[in-house]
């Protein structure tokens, strides 16, 4: 009677417009239902007669329409190409919900079968597998029903595999068994693992070839590479107690037979931490048989330089990989037998050839270098900037699109920060040392007070350097002095750990260098004070009697007046009447330190000056600024003030690398404007930079954004 209202319209909800024509949908009820009025339920014999004013919508032979008659049919139907089987027509109930919703055009023009309708359902069948494999019993749950039916029908077609019947064992056998069918499955594992963090405990799952051979693909297996790692582990503790020539060539054996799981994905997955570290060991291992050469200092110092570091970079790299105790005690172990002997036998040698010599950095050059500077340049000081890791943050410079030159000086005696950081800054002139100086601080020639870390910096201001903060800019027009990157403080904190926080540490002062220069520095000059030793193991102890000695520190002290000199002695350099006593080799007067300075060594001594430029050509980079990032959907929209003919825009994950575009190389900026257009929509999200470049390609400018919008 409700029905008969409303199409009266004497409803107060009967409000569709009068040319509208009311649609009756009755289910479960068939068109015989209504002809035959004297079988007609009660209920539905008030509808009876609108079949007399109305029309039934049924195929043309009178008959109720079926979801297959009306896709298939020609004469009032969607004339689609249906297949005639039993599973396309099981495969076409479940997806009648999507199917209402799909637009007809999308699914002419080929043949529809069961699996083209499951697609409906599941846009995306590899990544369903993959969700399903990382949570096999909570995507069971989600997806019952209609969708679960679905995917387990395209499982079975695709990649012959019932999830009910076989479960989570059988896919992760035949993934690492490099079936063909599941290739698809292994490309988009390899390329988005991170979505899927638990599919590699279901592959662990797969036993590995009861007997495999040459042809046998190990590769897809996790606990291949497992067991590899737990027997590389023992392979490198037992290069203990080897001659240092013998580990180096069992190390190249190992890179050969472990060298390729750097290519495996597990490797990328942080499960291969030896196997990344055995690398640098393997190079180091050739490195540490290459002579010094020459029969003088500068022919030692001038042999590390050029190529020699490499062996402290590698020492420092094959630690910085590792992260449990187990795996850095083997890497510890393996370098305890190969660099440590070297790093010993090394500085023996530069210290016999000091003797001889002389040490060039036993007098500090008290010029005013400083006062020669043009305005434009800012001095940043890192504190313990080695000599290799110079080197690394060079390279990082570069990446950037900057210019950076290394030069070299000698750290002063002894290579502590209390005496080379003075040595180093603009104002070293106005350092003079006395023998009543306390902790080999020199003092300020006409304040006769310690030159400690706030008296520096107040001398800097009055010759007029400006002394910025963390987040200061100042006067790019002016000379400035800053302060960053403490490398010593860590070291002596955490010893080995030093070397895996030297890239995280180096990453911040790329970082603020480069906002030094945005904000119109010509020029930054990184100075430092001295290196440092970093010995696996601990350095050797060597005694000195306490009572011969006024200061006492890891490889330096300073003596008394009445003590003899030791095998070793140099004066201060900031007063030749103090003597200091050196810890021969790579020793230390303090038991049990990996991290130490203060002494004579290659590590120790020579320490770079880096000089960062602009390219020649970009100086108009300084005027390009991003002004407005706005994002609609995966479409990024940008404003940039002073870009020029022929500048374009990017999003990139790296600014001077092309192949992490992610809008297929960028678009020309008209008038300072550009469209950006991401197309992978797996992408929304995830932290992407937008990139200004001239017309050669150079970045001049960079902006953090998010894809899709933050």
């Amino acid at each position: 009677m409700w029905i008969k209202c409303m199409l009266a319209r004497t409803l107060d909800e009967a409000d569709w417009p009068a040319t509208a024509v009311p649609i009756i949908y009755l289910p479960g009820v068939s068109r015989s239902d209504l002809r035959a009025i004297e079988t007609c339920p009660r209920e539905l014999q008030p509808l009876a007669e609108l079949q007399y004013r109305g029309v039934f919508w049924s195929q043309l032979n009178g008959k109720d329409w079926t979801v297959n008659a009306f896709l298939s049919s020609s004469h009032g139907g969607l004339n689609l190409d249906l297949s005639a089987d039993q599973a396309t027509r099981l495969a076409m109930h479940r997806a009648l919900d999507v199917l209402l919703d799909t637009p007809v055009e999308d699914l002419k023009g080929r043949r529809l079968e069961a699996a083209d309708f499951d697609a409906l359902l599941s846009a995306d069948p590899v990544r369903d597998v993959l969700t399903w494999m990382n949570h096999p019993e909570g995507v069971a749950q989600e997806w019952q029903g209609a969708r679960w039916d679905a995917f387990r029908s395209r499982c079975k077609a695709d990649w012959k595999l019932d999830p009910e019947a076989d479960g989570v064992l059988v896919a992760a056998e035949r993934i690492a068994e490099a079936r063909p069918e599941w290739g698809s499955v292994w490309e988009r594992y390899q390329g988005g693992w991170r979505a899927f963090p638990k599919v590699i405990e279901r592959l662990r799952l797969a036993s590995l070839p009861v007997h495999p051979d040459l042809f046998t693909e190990l590769s897809r297996y996790p606990n291949a590479n497992d067991e590899a790692e737990e027997k590389l582990r023992s392979e490198l503790t037992a290069l203990a107690g080897l001659e240092p020539g013998e580990a180096a060539a069992r190390l190249q054996t190992l890179e050969q037979h472990h060298g390729t799981r750097r290519q495996w994905l597990w490797a990328e997955m942080g499960q291969a931490p030896l196997a990344r570290a055995l690398e640098p060991l393997s190079r180091l291992g050739t490195l540490v048989g290459k002579p010094f050469g020459g029969q003088h200092l500068e022919d030692m110092a001038a042999a590390y330089q050029d190529e020699l570091w490499q062996v402290d970079a590698a020492a420092r790299q094959a630690l910085a990989g590792v992260r449990t105790k187990a795996d850095a005690e083997a890497v510890s172990t393996a370098l305890q037998a190969v660099y440590v002997p070297w790093l010993a036998e090394a500085n023996q040698r530069f210290q016999d050839l000091l003797r001889k010599d002389g040490y060039p950095g036993s007098s500090v050059v008290q010029e005013s270098r400083g006062a020669y500077q043009a305005g434009g340049e800012c001095w940043l000081f890192v504190d313990g900037l080695r000599f290799d890791v110079a080197q690394d943050l060079a390279a990082a410079l570069k990446r950037e699109g900057l210019e950076a030159g290394i030069a070299v000086d000698w750290a002063p005696v002894p290579s502590v920060t209390a005496s080379g950081k003075v040595a180093c800054s603009p104002v070293a002139h106005l350092a003079q040392g006395r023998m009543t100086d306390q902790d080999f601080v020199p003092s300020h020639g006409s304040q006769d007070k310690p030159l400690n870390t706030a008296l520096l910096r107040k001398a800097l201001k009055d010759e007029s350097w400006q002394v910025l903060g963390g987040s200061d800019t100042g006067d790019p027009s002016g000379r400035a002095w800053t302060e960053m990157g403490d490398l010593d403080h860590y070291g002596h904190e955490h010893g080995l750990r030093l070397a895996r926080e030297v890239p995280v540490i180096l990453e911040s002062i790329v970082e603020q260098i480069r906002y030094l220069m945005d904000a119109g520095w010509k020029q930054i000059r990184i100075v430092t004070d001295h290196g440092w030793l970093l010995v696996p193991g601990g350095m050797p102890k060597t005694e000195l009697a306490k009572f011969l000695t006024a200061t006492r520190w890891g490889r330096c002290a300073a003596l008394s007046d009445t003590a003899k000199p030791t095998a070793l002695t140099l004066t201060w350099s900031w007063c030749k009447d103090v003597r200091i006593a050196l810890a021969p080799g790579i020793s230390s007067f303090i038991a049990g330190q990996e991290y130490g300075h203060g002494g004579l060594s290659l590590q120790e001594s020579i320490i770079p000056v880096v000089t960062v430029t602009r390219p020649a050509g970009v100086e108009d980079a300084m005027c390009v600024s991003v002004q407005e990032i706005k994002w609609t959907g995966l479409r990024c929209r940008v404003t940039v003030e002073g870009a020029q003919a022929g500048f374009t825009a990017d999003l990139r994950q790296k600014a001077n690398d092309p192949k992490t575009s992610k809008t297929g190389g960028g678009k020309p900026l008209k008038a300072g404007k550009a469209s950006l257009m991401v197309e992978d929509e797996e992408l929304e999200g995830e932290a992407i930079s937008l990139v200004i470049l001239d017309g050669n390609g150079q970045a001049l400018a960079k902006m953090p954004t998010v894809i899709g919008g933050e």
